[in-house]
């Protein structure tokens, strides 16, 4: 069994019109949120064996203040520029790339992508993974290189406006 978080990235701030996309830093509602969602998967018990993340700025935020609340260690963190802007197809074919000893994964992405990702994993739709917003999903694999579409349960979406 193969379990992943997928997760947004918390709000970003679109004050600075002269910074590029990528480089959006977090607002202070996603400087809140982030944490808050981190210390929610801590009391559910979450302990993943890797955390991956986009490496845009906003991401890169929300990773490490989730990780912080979590314990998991932020120079074990792995970036992937990929993932910014990736497709279902493209985040599949990050996932499917990773180690099969890892059995519980936190990926943090960004929309479309991520919700679209979520929808081909689950038979259980979601219009739109909200910022923050976090979707476990349990897969009936021992390798990641099993992933296809609709393999996956979803067991719970949780966001900030929850708590």
């Amino acid at each position: 069994m193969k379990t992943i978080y997928l997760i947004r990235h918390a709000k970003s701030d679109w004050g600075n019109p002269g910074l590029s996309d990528f480089n959006r830093p977090l607002n202070q509602r996603g400087k809140h949120d982030a944490p808050l969602m981190g210390q929610q998967l801590r009391s559910l018990h979450v302990k993943p064996d890797l955390m991956l993340s986009s490496s845009a700025k906003r991401a890169l935020e929300t990773v490490t203040a989730i990780s912080k609340e979590l314990g998991y260690p932020n120079h074990q963190i792995q970036f992937e520029e990929n993932i910014y802007h990736a497709s279902t197809r493209q985040l599949a074919q990050i996932i499917t790339g990773l180690n099969d000893e890892l059995d519980t994964v936190a990926l943090v992405g960004h929309n479309p992508g991520l919700t679209y990702f979520s929808n081909y994993l689950t038979d259980d739709l979601i219009d739109n993974i909200v910022t923050c917003g976090i979707v476990k999903i349990e897969l009936e694999i021992d390798r990641w290189q099993e992933i296809i579409e609709g393999i996956g349960r979803k067991i719970y979406y949780i966001y900030p406006k929850m708590y």
